[in-house]
Formats: C-alpha cells, structure tokens, sequence
C-alpha cells in the first residue's frame, strides 16, 4: 500500500519538477471546476466517480485513468456514499520538456490536438497493476530521504510516462457520456474561438436560436459552470500565457477581452493570488 496523505485543495505546486499524491477518504466534498498551471494524471483507485473535462463527461471505473493538460477546465463529481481512493502526479510544464529532450515528446498524451487524444485511458488488468506499482515506488522515493531518492524518482516518472504514453497512444478513443449535445458542443467551440471579443449570453442565445434559460441550463449541466465564469476561465487562462511569453500586463488585458484594466487585475489575483505583474516577474502565488 502506498503513503495515503491527506487531502489538500491547493492547486499550485510547491515542487518545481513534480509532485504524487495518494488520497483516500469517505464522502469527500465536490471540488469546483477549476484548471491549474501543470499536467495532471490521475489514477482512479477506488470509488464512484464522473468526471467532468471541457464539457466532456466521463464515468470512471476503478483503474481508469485521466490526462489533463493546463489548458482544460476540469471537475470530479463523487458519490458521496463510498470510499474515493486515487493516486495523482502532477507534472510543471518546463520539466516535462526537459524530460522529452532525449527525443520523444512525453507530453504528447496530453496533447488535444491529435485525432487520437482521449482524456480517459482504460488499462487492462496488468497494466493497471504495473502501473500502480509504478506510482506507488515513485511515491516512495519522492517523500523518501535516502542515498539518490531525486535521481530514482525521476527514472521511476520516465518509466511511467512512457508507459503511459504507449498506452494512449494504442488505446481506442473511448465515447464521452451520453450528456452531451451538439448544441453544448457548439457553444464551447463558439468560446474557445472567440473568447477575446464582447460575449454574452443574449448573444450566444441568439447565435443558436435557443432561449437563454435553456442554453444556460444546458451549459452549466454539462461543464459544471455557467457561461460567463467559463469565459473568464478561457480569459485568463490566454492572458497567463501572454503573461509568461512576456506581453506588458497593459497589453495582455487588451488582447483578453477584458473591458478594462481594473477588471483584468481583480479577476487575475482573485484567482492566481498574485497580481499581473507579480506572476509577469516569476511569482506564481497559490492558486484557488
């Protein structure tokens, strides 16, 4: 059995290569949809799970497993009457790219943009097992404090993320719930092209020939959030990366969609903890 810790909410990361965790309680609270800085794998355990990613919703099994990448909004919805067990890695951006130097590109899994991108992989039983056993060693050598625990941990995260790699890119692209609809389908698309102009929900209602009552409701069910908090998500998820390719906070807002730069500053540190400029000079603050 791996370390079990206790659960933390944070969604920043203390350490700068990467982090594992193993989690398990009963009747744990929902978390809110939210996206965060660095790739996550998460490993399904134990316990009755649907995950909502980017309006796509997953019914987990035990043993199933999630690729999340910075960019996806994302939520875990369990049943409050059982016992919720998984291991989850966390991995920063910057490391996985020094990781991939030597050749093949570890963050390929992650990567949407292949026809082939599934966010659930569905191990077999040996595979679930290996992998597992993987986790549970590279656990043990990243809180452990003997002779060369770095060095081990980092061949043990190789080791796992080609295998997991291998595994997406065999697997078959699995079908999303039932939940979702063209129209939800239409609407996320609409968003993500055009999250830096003026949008509202009369307008995105008018654009689909549906009420607003509806398209909201049918959004929110679907996602987990209402329209005009997922496109502030979308906003200030473009202006971290404008923000980190180094454009002056003074522009970034402009090229966001925020009306104005007091808006922009208040939406940025009520989410990232820090201001523009403290996360334009290196501080990354704890992000809610």
């Amino acid at each position: 059995m791996g370390r079990i810790q206790q659960f933390e909410r944070r969604q920043s990361m203390k350490n700068k290569q990467f982090e594992v965790f193993h989690y398990r309680e009963r009747s744990p609270g929902n978390m809110e949809v939210h996206h965060h800085e660095f790739f996550e794998i998460y490993f399904l355990l134990g316990g009755e799970v649907s995950f909502r990613v980017e309006g796509r919703s997953y019914t987990l099994k035990p043993g199933d497993m999630l690729l999340i990448n910075p960019q996806e909004l994302h939520q875990a919805l369990v049943d409050r009457d059982t016992i919720y067990e998984r291991m989850v890695l966390w991995i920063d951006r910057g490391y996985l790219g020094e990781l991939s130097a030597g050749g093949m590109d570890l963050a390929s899994c992650f990567d949407t943009r292949l026809p082939t991108h599934t966010n659930r992989l569905h191990p077999n039983k040996t595979q679930r097992a290996e992998l597992q056993v993987l986790l549970e060693k590279l656990a043990g050598e990243f809180y452990g404090e003997e002779l060369g625990n770095s060095q081990y941990a980092q061949g043990l995260l190789m080791q796992f993320l080609v295998e997991v790699n291998r595994l997406a890119r065999n697997s078959d692209k699995q079908p999303v719930s039932a939940e979702e609809t063209d129209l939800v389908d239409q609407v996320l698309s609409y968003i993500g092209t055009h999250f830096t102009e003026d949008i509202s929900l009369e307008m995105l209602a008018n654009i689909f020939y549906v009420s607003k009552y509806h398209l909201s409701h049918e959004f929110s069910k679907r996602v987990g959030t209402g329209i005009y908090r997922y496109i502030m998500f979308r906003r200030l998820m473009h202006s971290r990366e404008l923000l980190e390719g180094g454009i002056p906070p003074g522009e970034v807002y402009q090229q966001c969609g925020f009306g104005d730069y007091a808006n922009f500053y208040r939406s940025f540190k009520s989410f990232y903890g820090v201001s523009p400029r403290e996360y334009a000079r290196g501080d990354r603050g704890e992000q809610v």
